[in-house]
């Protein structure tokens, strides 16, 4: 099996020839090859979606095996057969940094998602509230739990109760290509 960082250079590599086959490719050309990716995509979905079907059915604590391997999780949530939906995975990972932000008297509330953005939207509690380090907080221990159980994450928005401003304050990811154009400046609460 290969190791996840050659798995990793190669969905980059993917990304890569696609973006060179946009700028030198005929548009026919391009045309072909994106059909022919997402064929390919489909195919494998289809078959990945008949294993985890039968999966579910014949052994049903594979599915948790599943989900808990980095590449597998991955290929289920492109696919869109990932059995966990996108609010549970990221309050389960808020769930594993609490500990770590109650050591320092804070802790994290999850205030809306936007599953077709990719956006969350957070307040930080306690002493973490205004904290000049809660950045750092987020970044490095909440921003790392959050794209652990959802990578499909594009956007963290932490949101300031301070008296002075109302406006939220974004966290770019920069690991992520945005799946729009442009970023809301404020999350759609459900």
């Amino acid at each position: 099996m290969p190791a996840p960082q050659n798995l990793r250079a190669s969905g980059d590599r993917i990304e890569q020839a696609l973006t060179e086959l946009q700028a030198t490719a005929d548009p026919r050309s391009l045309d072909l090859a994106e059909e022919l990716l997402r064929l390919v995509s489909d195919l494998y979905g289809a078959g990945l979606a008949r294993m985890a079907a039968i999966a579910q059915v014949r052994a049903p604590e594979l599915m948790a095996e599943f989900t808990g391997d980095e590449l597998v999780a991955s290929l289920l949530l492109v696919q869109g057969l990932h059995p966990e939906p996108l609010d549970v995975r990221v309050e389960s990972a808020l769930e594993s940094v609490r500990p770590f932000l109650g050591r320092h008297g804070g802790d994290v509330e999850l205030l809306a998602i936007d599953d077709e953005l990719g956006a969350v939207k957070l307040r930080l509690l306690g002493n973490c509230d205004g904290c000049p380090s809660s950045a750092a907080t987020l970044r490095g221990a909440v921003e790392v739990a959050i794209l652990e159980s959802a990578p499909e994450v594009t956007r963290i928005v932490v949101e300031e109760p301070s008296a002075d401003t109302t406006a939220a304050v974004p966290i770019a990811l920069g690991v992520k290509k945005p799946l729009y154009d442009a970023c809301p400046t404020e999350v759609a609460i459900r």
